[in-house]
């Protein structure tokens, strides 16, 4: 049959034909980037990288970088897995999905101008280390202190743990000495 559907269409028909696109949407949701955007122009290439670039390691990692990079929630859940683990877990910052999302917002409401770029990537098996490099400048707050526009430019390496192509644990460290002197909350 060709041509479009003419005629009265059933309550039950309707019914499948909604469900059906609203799993698709849920589908793409979960498993890929954010609605309308192209998988490999929107998410921030390594520098360097050792690695299968097509790898779901790799795809899992820059996507989780371009969440740093944007803010895009999106970005996030599409690369951490339901049931992700931080393994360095910052005190008051909740496990799980939420916590990263948290981070975001606070530090993106003291460095607005927030970019992450991805300097090194090394991948294999189911581990990827991410070497990142975040830039900025305060014009925010990060707690009681405001920001004068000061340049914020610091470094974080992360170890990932991917399972079914999401990030499954991370274990960070950033460089959190240089951006507190930065902030002008630590004295150099």
């Amino acid at each position: 049959m060709t041509g479009p559907i003419t005629g009265p269409i059933s309550t039950r028909t309707k019914r499948r034909v909604a469900g059906g696109a609203l799993s698709l949407i849920a589908a793409l949701a979960a498993a890929s980037l954010p609605l309308g955007q192209a998988a490999a122009e929107t998410l921030p290439q390594p520098a360097h990288l050792a690695g299968d670039a097509a790898s779901p390691t790799v795809l899992a990692a820059r996507r989780y970088a371009a969440f740093w990079n944007s803010g895009e929630e999106a970005f996030a859940r599409a690369a951490l897995a339901p049931g992700f683990t931080d393994r360095t877990l910052p005190p008051g910052r909740p496990q799980g999905v939420d916590g990263p999302l948290q981070a975001s917002r606070a530090f993106r409401a003291a460095v607005p101008d927030l970019t992450a770029a991805i300097e090194d990537m090394v991948a294999t098996g189911d581990r990827v280390a991410v070497h990142l490099r975040f830039r900025g400048h305060f014009t925010g707050r990060f707690g009681e202190v405001r920001g004068s526009g000061q340049t914020v430019d610091f470094q974080a390496f992360d170890l990932y743990r991917v399972a079914d192509g999401r990030i499954a644990e991370n274990w960070h460290l950033e460089d959190n000495l240089t951006l507190l002197q930065q902030l002008g909350i630590v004295k150099q």
